[in-house]
Order: structure tokens, then C-alpha cells, then sequence
């Protein structure tokens, strides 16, 4: 940020050297021509793209290859927040209404109610490995296909590989 003497100090300028050009190269097909970015100035108004973002967003939600990964995401986490909240509750339902089957004992000093504790992390621990593996066996590959496909079609070309047909 700069404020220089004069401005008055309630305006700031943030200087981001990120914000308005991308970076040239990115992304570009091998031995394909790199293609200096457009930002508007001075000289005249930016050029504009024949459809916006928003539609090419829209398009995407109502794809198939979208509503396959929006469907295998809540097939997996409804029925794992059902299932842990499940617990969840029954954990506490059991410690407030039950005392003394909590607190008999397991081994030693332990007992039913610091196994089942110790039970909620090791399954808050097995949800996020079961959550990430079934995201990267199962919707990670389509999510990426769909993101470089809405990338293209930002920059006005075609999908690379056919994630969403028009």
C-alpha cells in the first residue's frame, strides 16, 4: 500500500502485480504461439468475450459430467453426517441418561464412556481419510476435467476433453 503526501489518507492503493495480468505461458499447448493478455486501458475499452462467465458457469451446473460429481458427493456425505451424527447423539444420550453404564468399567480405570469418547475421535479421524480417499478415487479427476473445461471456454476455445459438451 502507498499514500503519498497531498492524497488524503483515507484512500489507499494497493499495488498487486497478480490482479491484472495472468501470467503468459500458463497453461498454453506446447509450440503454441503465447498470446499477450488483454487488459483494458486508456487506449480504448476491453474487449468483450461473446458469452459471459456467468453463462459458461450456468452451462456447467446443468451438465451432466457436473450433476455426476455434485451426485457422488452427497451420495457420500449424507449418509456419513447421518451416520456420525448418529453416534454423536447417542453418545451423549447415553452419558446423560445412562450414568451408570458409562461408568462402568473397561480396563482398569477406564471405563465405557472414555472408550466411547476416545471412539468419537478415532471416528472423526476415519471420516476425513474415508472423505478424502472417496474425493480422490471418485470426483477429483471430474472436478478437474470440469475446471480446465470452464478455463477453456473462458478463454474462448473449446473443452480439451469433452467434460461439457455444448
Amino acid at each position: 500500500m502507498e499514500n503519498r503526501e497531498g492524497h488524503d489518507p483515507a484512500t489507499a492503493r494497493i499495488d498487486d502485480p497478480w490482479y491484472d495480468a495472468p501470467a503468459s505461458g500458463w497453461c498454453e499447448a506446447e509450440g503454441a504461439p503465447a498470446r499477450a493478455a488483454a487488459v483494458p486501458g486508456p487506449a480504448g475499452p476491453p474487449q468483450e468475450q461473446p458469452r459471459g462467465a456467468a453463462d459458461i458457469y450456468l452451462e456447467v451446473q446443468r451438465s451432466a459430467a457436473f450433476q455426476e460429481v455434485r451426485g457422488r458427493y452427497r451420495r457420500f456425505v449424507w449418509p456419513a453426517v447421518l451416520a456420525f451424527l448418529t453416534w454423536y447423539l447417542a453418545y451423549v444420550v447415553a452419558a446423560t441418561t445412562a450414568p451408570e453404564l458409562m461408568a462402568r468399567p473397561v480396563a482398569g480405570a477406564v471405563n465405557v464412556a472414555m472408550v466411547a469418547g476416545l471412539g468419537q475421535f478415532l471416528t472423526t479421524f476415519l471420516l476425513t481419510w474415508a472423505y478424502a480417499r472417496h474425493a480422490r478415487l471418485h470426483r477429483d479427476r471430474a472436478a478437474l476435467d470440469l475446471r480446465w473445461a470452464v478455463f477453456d471456454r473462458e478463454r474462448g476455445q473449446e473443452p480439451v476433453r469433452g467434460a461439457v459438451q455444448r
